[in-house]
């Protein structure tokens, strides 16, 4: 039991890191000369970042996916801190209900994140506010990463549905 423990509390954890790095990491959306996530747009030839404002074409679906992926990042370490507490206020054989309503709601949230980015992407890219041209480039290692947490914290939102509290 000890063991499976340990697991669930690495898996989250897990899950936590790569929220974090998906957030705040400006890898969202790349090309040769340029990188852009849901904060700001940086230019590697003139060593620029312009920060992502009401000035740019679709801001409000950009506010949304950071919105949702800080909502999710939120969750996530509310939900560790639950399963903490219920791992020490439980009686034996109940279930962790809370810490999986949690987990799943970050699921949620991280995933309506970055569906609203992968529908939107292309008119989130053609603002004439960037200091480059983004339209073509294609997804970084954060926008992956957004979807790989989302799977983690779907499969731990369950493991802690299906969890017992045992000796």
């Amino acid at each position: 039991m000890l063991i499976l423990l340990a697991f669930i509390i690495v898996f989250h954890i897990t899950s936590a890191a790569l929220l974090f790095i998906s957030t705040i990491d400006n890898a969202w959306w790349v090309g040769d000369n340029f990188s852009t996530d849901v904060w700001r747009m940086c230019s590697r030839n003139i060593s620029t970042c312009v920060a992502i404002t009401d000035q740019f074409r679709e801001y409000q679906s950009i506010q949304a996916v950071q919105a949702g992926m800080i909502l999710s990042t939120i969750f996530c370490c509310v939900g560790f801190l639950v399963f903490i507490l219920q791992l020490f206020r439980l009686k034996q054989g109940e279930r962790f209900v809370l810490t999986s309503i949690i987990q799943l709601l970050s699921c949620l949230c991280v995933m309506i994140a970055a569906s609203i980015y992968t529908d939107r992407h292309e008119e989130l890219h053609m603002s004439n506010a960037y200091i480059v041209e983004v339209s073509e480039g294609q997804y970084g290692y954060s926008f992956v990463l957004a979807w790989i947490a989302f799977a983690f914290t779907l499969i731990s939102g369950v493991m802690y549905l299906i969890l017992r509290k045992r000796k």
